[in-house]
This record gives C-alpha cells, sequence and structure tokens, in this order.
C-alpha cells in the first residue's frame, strides 16, 4: 500500500550524530516537527533550531516552502535564522579580523536565503554593513599594504552580502547616505582594486541608479565615464558586463536634455571604439549577459534619434530651408542666387523644376514633405549627410534618375523619407529595451555615424533595386517591400562591418529575393484550384485537433517564467504546468532555473481549470498596469499574459519568448473551449497542412488535377464479371 500523500521520507544531519531517518508528516506544524527531531537528540529550546536544505544552497525550510521537500531529501537540524541572524550580527563586529572575516563570508553566504534576510535586516543589519563600508574599513586600509589579500576578501564578502541583502527587495534603495555612494564610487575608480571589489561594487551603483531617480543624481555626481572606461580596457569580461550595464543604466536614467550631452562625452571617450576593440573583437566568445548589455547600449544609441524622429519640420524656418538649397547646390552644383538676379517667377520655376528633379512630393515647398511624423526631420538629416560624406553617390543618385523618364525615375526625397521611417522601424528606435533580448549587431559598433552609414548603404540599395525592378512610380510600395526584405535578410546574418552588411546586400538582389519567394512558395504548396481547397478544408479539423493537442501536451510539461525585477543578474524563477488530466494549474517559485522538468508535487500553489474565468493579454494584464518603465516596453507587454480566476484574483505570466506566449495563450483558449488564434498556430496549421497535402498528392504528381470531378460511368449492362466467392 503506497504511503499517504502526506507523508514524506526524509534523512536529517545533525553535527555529530548519526543521520536519522523519520516521516514527516505535512499537515503538522513545523514547529511540531522540529521538536520532535530534538527531542530524539535531547536538544533542549527547540525554538532555537530550524530545518534547512543539507545542499549548496542551504535554504531554509518554512512553511511557506516546506511542500518542496521531496521523499528521499536530506535536511539539516541548525541554528534558527533569527539565532543565526543575531550571532553573525555580533560576530561581524568582533575586534578580531579573522572572526570577522569568517563572519563576513557566513553572512555573505546566508543572506540569499530571503528567510535568514528578513530576520537580518530587522536586527538593522543594511545599516551596520553600510557603516562599515563608510567607516569602519578605515582603520583596516592602514593594513592593507601588509594583509591586502584579507582586507580585499573582508570587503568582498562586505559587499557580497549587502548585495544578496538588497536583491530581496525588503530595503528601499532610497535610504543610502552621499557618504556610502561616495565610498562606493571610490572603489570603482581606484586603480588595483580587488576584482571580487569592484565586480560587487559595479552592481551596487546599477542597483542604486535603476532603482532610485534620486539616487541617480547622487551617483552621477560621483562617477564619470571617463573613470570607467579603464575597465572596459581589461580581460576580464564579467567587469567588463557590469560596466557596460552601469554606463546602460546611467543613460537609461539621464533626463532627455542630458542624454545629447552624455552622448557626445561618450564619443570624445571613444566607448564605441574601446568596446569593439576589447569586447566585441576579443578573442573571448561573448556571453549572454555581455551580448544583452550592448542590445541595451545599442537601443539607447539609437533612441538619441527619436527626438529628431518625432520633429516637424517648420516650412517658415529659414535655416532648415537652407538645408534644402544646400541639397540643391550639391546635386546641380548651382550657388543660391541673389535676390536680384533673375525675376522671382523664373527663380521659382528654376526651383520647382530642381526639385521635381531631387524626387520631392511638393516641387513648390519641399519643406512640406518633411511635417510627417516619424521620420520628420531625421530624413533631412540622413539627406544632408549623404549628400556631403558620399557626393559622388548621391550626385549620381540624382542626375541618374533625371534622365530616366518620369514615369521611371526613382524619387530621391520620397524615398530618403519613407527608408528613414522604415529603418526606424525595423531598429525599433524609440522603444525601450526588452528585457530578454540578445539581438545586437556588431556592424553598429564600427562607426560612429552607424546610423546615418548604414542609411547611406540602404538608400544606394532602393536605387539598384528600383532598376532592377524596372519600377514606375506605382510600384513605389513593391520596392520598399522588397528592399525592407533585403535589409532584414541582411541582418539576421549578424555582418561583422558595414562591409559585410554591403556585401551581403549585394548578393540579395532582386533577382535572388524572387528566387527565395519563388523556393518559399513552393514550400507551402500554396494551390488554388477548387479540388485542393476542398481536400484542405476536410483535413483543417484533425489539424486544429493535433496542435490544440501538442498545446496541451506542452503545459503539461510546464514552462518556468522569471519575475521580472529591477536587477536582471538575479532572477527569480517560478515554474507552472498543467496536471495530466487537463484538469488543474500547478505552479510555485523556483530558487534557480531548472534543468529539466519540476514534478507535480514539489508545486505548492494549485488552480483548477474549471475556475479560469478569462485569460487576457498585453495592456490589458494587471501587472502591466503597474507603474515603472516595464509599461511603456513593448516587448515585455507583447510576452504578457494573465488568468483570472474566481472573484477577480488575476495568476500573472511574463513569458520568455514569444513561441512560450502563443504555447500558453493557446492551451489556455483550448482548456476554455475558444479558438487558437495565435501566429504560431496559424503558421503550424499552413506547415502541417503543406505536409499532409504533400504525402496525400504524391501520387499524382505530374498528373493534372481537373477542375470538376469525372463524370460518373453508365451502368454495365449486366454483372456477369462479378465473382461469386460462394
Amino acid at each position: 500500500m503506497p504511503p499517504p500523500a502526506d507523508i514524506v521520507k526524509v534523512a536529517i544531519e545533525w553535527p555529530g550524530a548519526f543521520p536519522k531517518l523519520m516521516e514527516i508528516d505535512q499537515k503538522k506544524p513545523l514547529s511540531a516537527i522540529i521538536k520532535e527531531v530534538c527531542d530524539g537528540w535531547q536538544l533542549p529550546n527547540p525554538e532555537t533550531y530550524a530545518l534547512q536544505n543539507a545542499d549548496p544552497t542551504n535554504f531554509y525550510i518554512t512553511e511557506k516552502n516546506r511542500n518542496n521537500i521531496k521523499n528521499g531529501s536530506i535536511l539539516r537540524l541548525t541554528t534558527s535564522p533569527a539565532q543565526m541572524a543575531q550571532q553573525l550580527h555580533e560576530r561581524i563586529q568582533s575586534a578580531s579580523m579573522d572572526m570577522k572575516l569568517d563572519a563576513l563570508k557566513d553572512l555573505a553566504n546566508a543572506s540569499r536565503d530571503i528567510t535568514f534576510a528578513q530576520e537580518f535586516i530587522n536586527l538593522d543589519g543594511i545599516s551596520l554593513l553600510t557603516q562599515m563600508v563608510e567607516s569602519g574599513t578605515e582603520r583596516y586600509q592602514k593594513l592593507q599594504k601588509i594583509m591586502k589579500p584579507c582586507f580585499g576578501d573582508l570587503l568582498s564578502f562586505t559587499l557580497t552580502a549587502f548585495v544578496e541583502l538588497m536583491d530581496h527587495g525588503i530595503v528601499s534603495w532610497d535610504t543610502f547616505s552621499v557618504a556610502f555612494i561616495k565610498k562606493i564610487a571610490s572603489y570603482v575608480y581606484k586603480s588595483n582594486m580587488d576584482t571580487a571589489v569592484l565586480q560587487r561594487s559595479l552592481a551596487i551603483l546599477e542597483s542604486m541608479v535603476l532603482n532610485s531617480q534620486d539616487l541617480y543624481q547622487k551617483v552621477a555626481q560621483e562617477i564619470t565615464i571617463g573613470q570607467l572606461i579603464p575597465h572596459l580596457q581589461g580581460t576580464d569580461q564579467d567587469i567588463q558586463t557590469y560596466t557596460i550595464a552601469v554606463i546602460n543604466a546611467l543613460f537609461l536614467k539621464a533626463p532627455e536634455e542630458k542624454r545629447q550631452e552624455m552622448a557626445h562625452i561618450l564619443a570624445q571617450k571613444q566607448l564605441r571604439n574601446i568596446i569593439l576593440t576589447n569586447v566585441i573583437r576579443s578573442p573571448k566568445p561573448i556571453n549572454d549577459e555581455m551580448a544583452h548589455q550592448l542590445y541595451v547600449l545599442q537601443v539607447l544609441t539609437f533612441n538619441l534619434l527619436e527626438d529628431r524622429m518625432m520633429t516637424k519640420m517648420d516650412p517658415q524656418d529659414q535655416a532648415q530651408r537652407d538645408i534644402i538649397f544646400e541639397l540643391r547646390r550639391i546635386a546641380f552644383d548651382v550657388e543660391c542666387e541673389s535676390n536680384n538676379s533673375g525675376s522671382i517667377e523664373k527663380r521659382k520655376s528654376m526651383y520647382t523644376r530642381d526639385y521635381k528633379k531631387l524626387g520631392f512630393i511638393n516641387h513648390v515647398n519641399p519643406a512640406v514633405d518633411f511635417t510627417q511624423i516619424p521620420p520628420g526631420m531625421l530624413a533631412l538629416d540622413n539627406m544632408l549627410y549623404f549628400a556631403r560624406n558620399h557626393q559622388d553617390a548621391y550626385i549620381r543618385f540624382v542626375l541618374e534618375n533625371s534622365s530616366r523618364e518620369d514615369k521611371h525615375e526613382c524619387p530621391f526625397g520620397r524615398s530618403s523619407i519613407e527608408l528613414t521611417k522604415m529603418l526606424c522601424e525595423i531598429l525599433k528606435v524609440g522603444e525601450l529595451p526588452s528585457e530578454n533580448c540578445h539581438d545586437f549587431h556588431p556592424m553598429f559598433f564600427t562607426h560612429d555615424r552607424s546610423f546615418e552609414e548604414f542609411f547611406c548603404i540602404c538608400i544606394q540599395l532602393l536605387n539598384k533595386t528600383w532598376k532592377e525592378m524596372r519600377a514606375t512610380s506605382e510600384d513605389f510600395n513593391k520596392v520598399m517591400q522588397v528592399v525592407r526584405e533585403q535589409i532584414t535578410r541582411a541582418l539576421t546574418v549578424k555582418p561583422n562591418s558595414l562591409d559585410q552588411f554591403k556585401s551581403r546586400l549585394q548578393n540579395l538582389s532582386y533577382t535572388e529575393i524572387l528566387k527565395i519567394r519563388q523556393s518559399e512558395r513552393m514550400n507551402q504548396e500554396d494551390f488554388q484550384s477548387r479540388p485542393i481547397l476542398e481536400l484542405r478544408e476536410k483535413i483543417q479539423p484533425e489539424i486544429m485537433e493535433l496542435i490544440k493537442q501538442q498545446r496541451l501536451n506542452r503545459l503539461c510539461e510546464g514552462t518556468c517564467f522569471r519575475k521580472i525585477s529591477s536587477r536582471r543578474r538575479q532572477d527569480k524563477f517560478w515554474y507552472c504546468r498543467l496536471s495530466p488530466n487537463h484538469k488543474v494549474l500547478h505552479y510555485g517559485d523556483l530558487e534557480e532555473s531548472p534543468q529539466g522538468e519540476v514534478p507535480h508535487d514539489s508545486l505548492q500553489d494549485k488552480l483548477p481549470v474549471a475556475d479560469i474565468k478569462a485569460v487576457v493579454t498585453g495592456k490589458d494584464c494587471p501587472h502591466m498596469k503597474e507603474k515603472g518603465a516595464l509599461k511603456q516596453n513593448k516587448e515585455v507587454l507583447e510576452l504578457a499574459f494573465s488568468v483570472l480566476y474566481e472573484s477577480d484574483e488575476y495568476l500573472n505570466f511574463i513569458a520568455p519568448d514569444k513561441h512560450e506566449y502563443c504555447i500558453w495563450t493557446d492551451g489556455l483558449n483550448a482548456l476554455l473551449g475558444k479558438e487558437m488564434t495565435s501566429d504560431f498556430t496559424k503558421s503550424d496549421l499552413d506547415t502541417l497542412l503543406s505536409m499532409e497535402m504533400k504525402l496525400r498528392l504524391l501520387d499524382l504528381e505530374n498528373i493534372q488535377i481537373p477542375e470538376a470531378p469525372p463524370p460518373i460511368p453508365k451502368e454495365p449492362s449486366n454483372y456477369d464479371f462479378v465473382y461469386d466467392c460462394n
């Protein structure tokens, strides 16, 4: 007979004694179980003891997480969190350096456990650590020369404990003094600082900036970009990652008016070139966290263009109109005529003719073309950059199209405006960085004006594609679609330089795009004849049922979801999976990302499917309506969904990626008897239908399928040919 579900068989260790095998009744209070264990070893005062996992985490067992105990688990009887916190609080104030060092090492390890952290914080432990950093370490700095390793370890464990305690989100970052910030900043700009101390200090500064606008101001006063640059020139990728993270945090939190100023400083300090040389072109492979920080820096850099992108041109502004005059002057090698040369009508006629050649929509007043936002003034900036820095290509573009028939000319002005808008969409200019993305492009770190150079390559591509398509003005949108496809396909290979990007585009001619499209179309087997369509309709319900079963099976396997926090590197996880009978959702918190499936019995919370009222997504989710920067993050919004149950209670999710988002929203909708409408369902349906159709039509290869069914033949005059089996 199997043991009751509430009984768990475990081994419990105690120093100096043989481990004890016992059965734990999960219905009994934890205090009663601890008392029973203490009585077995004749230990007094059971209230001063606790149970913890006998594994590297050493996390305490509490009423909240006790359901995670599995059969065969090894537990350890140990000092209670309150007692341990009190002891460490006293030990770290010891006069003995060795005792203090051991205590801080133990504190750094114990602080990862939120149960212990709460008890230590209740003793005002955070204040004690900050005081030690501000002033307590001063007296040990005199010993630094003779005890340098000891001093480095002492400070490292102090800062590690501080970071671990703060990452639980129990204490607000706004409570720290300027003296503490100055001390942490000093560890960053001092030379030959211990690596562990430097890493923790950078992590603390990043968290301060991200979690408090007030602290951002104070940190920005203490740390300059010039002091951070040397850390990027080293070989330690973790230090480089933390350094770029601090730069990104300062960039992200800077007021709008200061971001351009900060970008100018970054350019002066050669930040881009240093990152390119020491990080991107380093022999070491780039890890995920570094890739994310480079992606964030790329996004924040391109977001500096948002102001120009959303600025309309003022047709009455003479300085802005002069830019258009400059485009005309460079293209046609004419000087601006004086007011007295020729009649006003003649000059207007000449301007109109030239502006028409330049491809503006409004030939009389081209400034009107730039009143559309996006791309606003950014398009004009790109055109001027192209005209000045690639003058030969610009003149050739304009004059070449001027000599064509009107209907075949590629309009430079209109093309530049639409292309700039397209590039902003591709690079998502103006959107906040995604929490999960690592999609940085090395080529954008190879030039100080990478967006402008990107535009210059793409505008020449547009002209080349226009000629290859023999396009007319009516084909403008078709050409733009082909150009978008050429650019996005070239970007997927992540070129290392702008020259490589240009070479990739050379191979993606219009003819090549047609071949790719034809190949994809053939794979889709998109036949339109009536018999084929009827067969598709007949097969489709079977395929939809197959997709539904796949979605539900994936929900039964479960998914690990990440809790969004202010610091990415300190991830918190939780797991959710559907029961095999499709009647209950099991979910619960995890200490770390699991390597495989998490069993149902380790997930302490349950939600009956019958209680689910609805599934909401995106902005309708309650956790997306809360205040904060994540609210504005489009990519996080696209991954958010919530399950509504009982009386307006919600279970909130943020999927790790778009695929998991579609799997879960499809699966939940299937459980509720609703239609599965995700993009992945449509894609899977097309793929599976195509495969099934190919299999069923395999014997009909090279056979013409008639539009109408063949006529039914007349009945035979007799049935003598029928064989009688009897």
